[in-house]
C-alpha cells in the first residue's frame, strides 16, 4: 500500500530521496537462500575486492548502518582514550550527532571555526598543540569532510597538505565521507586520489545519500593507523547480521560507476537550479535572492526573507541554515528531474518577482 506522492521532491536533503531501482535489484538479487552471517558471505567478500581496488590493496573494509555509526567507530579505531579530534566547528560529528563521538567514544572534539567548512594546516595548528600536557585532550588525530557541511569541496592538493602536516605532527586523518560520490564527480578524479593516494588514513564511505536504502562503510586505508574494528563495530551496535544485504547495496554502487553516474547528475541539478536563478536575477525577474557560499557539489546556500523562504516551504521543503541571516540550503538528488528544477525556479520567481 503506498502511503505518499512518488513525484513529489523536496530541496531539503538528499536523505530523502528514495533508493536507487539498481540498489533495490540489488538487494533482491542478493535474497534468497542462506548465506552466511556476520560478513562471512560473498557479497561482503566481493565488495573487499571492488574497494581494495578502487583504494589500494591494504585497504580493509566494515560495513555499518549508518554515517554516524561509521563516524564514531572510524574514529574510536583511531585514537586512545585520552584522544581528541580536531574538527571544523560546522562537522556533522559536532553539530549533526548529538554527541555520539563524546558519549559514545568518549574522545574529545576540539572544533575550528572555518569561513568555508574546511580546514588548514594553519587552521589545525589552532587546536593541535598540548602533547604530554595530562590537563589536555590530546590532538591525535584530524577529521575533514568531502564535500564539506557547506557544500564546498578540497582538492587533492588540498588533502594532500593536510595529511602531510596532520602525519609530521603524529596524528592520523580521518575522512568523513558522506557525500564522497558528489567530490568525486565534482573534482573528475580517481577516489583514491583524494583519500588513500592523498595521505588519508581512515574513510568514512557514504552511500544512504547517493541512492542506498541504507548502509555505509568504514574503510580503512592505512592499517598502522586504525584497530580493534572488528570488536568496535559490534560494541557500536554497527554489526549487522545479515551483511550481505549492506554490502550488495555498496556493491551496486561501486561495481558499474553508479556512484558516479547518480553524484554527476545531482551536482548537475544544483548547478541548473544555481544557473536558472542567477539568470533570472540577471534578468531583473527575481528581486531579494542572493547566494552566499560556492555551489560545487548538490549543495545550494541561498539568503532571502524568512517570510518568503516559509511561503515557499509550503510548496517544497527544504531547512533554513541560519534563519537570522534568512540563509537557506537547497539539495538536490540523483533523482532530481530537471522538470523538477524548473518547477522550483519557477515558485522561486513567483514569490520574489516584485522588490520587496
Amino acid at each position: 500500500m503506498k502511503l505518499h506522492d512518488d513525484q513529489y521532491r523536496g530541496f531539503a536533503s538528499d536523505n530523502y530521496a528514495g533508493a536507487h531501482p539498481e540498489v533495490i535489484a540489488a538487494i533482491a538479487e542478493a535474497n534468497g537462500g542462506h548465506q552466511i552471517a556476520y560478513g562471512e558471505d560473498v557479497y561482503t567478500a566481493r565488495l573487499g575486492e571492488v574497494m581494495r581496488g578502487l583504494f589500494g590493496d591494504r585497504t580493509e573494509v566494515f560495513p555499518v548502518f549508518n554515517g554516524t555509526g561509521a563516524n564514531v567507530t572510524a574514529l574510536t579505531s583511531m585514537l586512545p582514550r585520552w584522544g581528541a579530534v580536531v574538527a571544523t566547528s560546522t562537522a556533522h560529528i559536532h553539530t549533526d550527532e548529538n554527541g555520539a563521538p563524546e558519549r559514545i567514544s568518549g574522545l574529545k572534539l576540539l572544533t575550528v571555526d572555518t569561513p568555508d567548512g574546511k580546514l588548514t594546516p594553519e587552521l589545525i595548528d589552532v587546536e593541535a598543540w598540548g602533547w604530554g600536557d595530562e590537563h589536555r585532550a590530546q590532538p591525535l588525530a584530524v577529521s575533514i569532510t568531502q564535500t564539506t557541511e557547506l557544500g564546498t569541496l578540497y582538492t587533492v592538493d588540498e588533502v594532500r597538505a593536510i595529511a602531510d602536516h596532520v602525519h609530521k605532527l603524529g596524528m592520523t586523518l580521518h575522512m568523513d565521507g558522506a557525500r564522497i560520490s558528489n567530490a568525486a564527480a565534482a573534482l573528475g578524479v580517481p577516489l583514491r586520489d583524494f583519500t588513500s593516494d592523498a595521505g588519508v588514513d581512515v574513510l568514512s564511505f557514504g552511500g544512504t545519500k547517493n541512492g542506498l536504502l541504507y548502509g555505509e562503510a568504514v574503510v580503512v586505508l592505512n592499517p598502522e593507523a586504525s584497530d580493534g574494528l572488528i570488536f568496535l563495530r559490534k560494541l557500536n551496535m554497527q554489526l549487522a547480521s545479515k551483511m550481505r544485504f549492506v554490502s550488495a547495496q555498496l556493491l551496486a554502487l561501486l561495481e558499474d560507476d553508479l556512484y558516479l553516474r547518480s553524484a554527476a547528475h545531482s551536482n548537475a541539478m544544483a548547478a541548473r537550479l544555481r544557473g536558472s536563478l542567477e539568470e533570472a536575477i540577471a534578468a531583473g525577474r527575481i528581486h531579494g535572492l542572493s547566494f552566499t557560499r560556492p555551489t560545487q557539489a548538490n549543495a545550494v546556500f541561498a539568503a532571502l526573507a524568512n517570510e518568503s523562504a516559509d511561503r515557499l516551504k509550503q510548496q517544497f521543503r527544504f531547512y533554513d541554515w541560519d534563519r537570522a541571516a534568512g540563509e537557506v540550503r537547497w539539495m538536490t538528488a540523483f533523482d532530481t528531474t530537471e522538470s523538477d528544477i524548473d518547477g522550483f525556479v519557477a515558485a522561486i520567481s513567483a514569490e520574489l518577482a516584485n522588490p520587496a
